[in-house]
């Protein structure tokens, strides 16, 4: 792809369409599983044994058809047959859909990074090579510092109680960057989210309030 822009889709309510049924596929639904996804049809004449059979998921059997893509906000081409993926690209780009081909990643509107997702962290990793990116991936998985981990799921909380109790953007700011230091990081490690909330309460007072 010659340009590309890092995004984070919520797709928890979004119709994905995957057109496609082997090993690729199976990825792709496993990937939209773990991030949320609840509606995701799978267009193939046939299914990996391995393919998710889960709520939301539906399995089309048969070739692909237009009328597949309706209602799609992404659009997954991931077949053995280049012209099916030419065809299925073609359709989700006139309609003005994002699509992504496993083939010929020139021709989709988006790629998928390697990724590893601890907790509530997720790193993604882009080096122009699925191999590459890989092997960056599982480097850096293999460095990630456990407090960091315990530090995100804790924001899952204190993030809310931070917005809803300092009216002052300077203050929450300030708020936000003590939680992100090695002093927050060594606390949550040792004393938990109660003892997080104590610390930058103790440092932040309007959080009483």
């Amino acid at each position: 792809m010659p340009h590309a822009y890092p995004l984070m889709l919520d797709v928890t309510d979004r119709l994905v369409v995957i057109v496609g049924g082997g090993a690729v596929a199976v990825r792709k639904v496993k990937g939209l599983l773990e991030a949320g996804a609840t509606r995701v049809r799978i267009v193939s004449p046939a299914f990996h044994d391995e393919m998710p059979d889960a709520p939301g998921v539906e399995r089309v059997h048969g070739t692909f058809e237009p009328g597949h893509l309706d209602g799609a906000s992404l659009v997954f081409a991931v077949t053995s047959l280049a012209k099916v993926n030419e065809r299925v690209t073609d359709e989700a780009k006139a309609r003005g859909i994002w699509v992504n081909r496993s083939d010929e990643g020139d021709e989709g509107d988006f790629s998928t990074p390697a990724r590893v997702r601890e907790g509530e962290i997720t790193v993604t990793v882009a080096a122009g090579s699925a191999a590459l990116s890989a092997a960056i991936r599982d480097d850096l998985a293999a460095k990630l510092d456990r407090r960091h981990v315990k530090l995100a799921d804790a924001m899952k909380t204190l993030r809310p109680a931070v917005r809803n109790t300092v009216a002052d953007p300077e203050v929450r700011a300030a708020v936000f960057r003590d939680l992100a230091s090695a002093e927050a990081m060594e606390v949550v490690d040792a004393r938990g989210v109660e003892g997080l909330f104590d610390w930058i309460r103790s440092r932040h007072p309007s959080m009483k309030s």
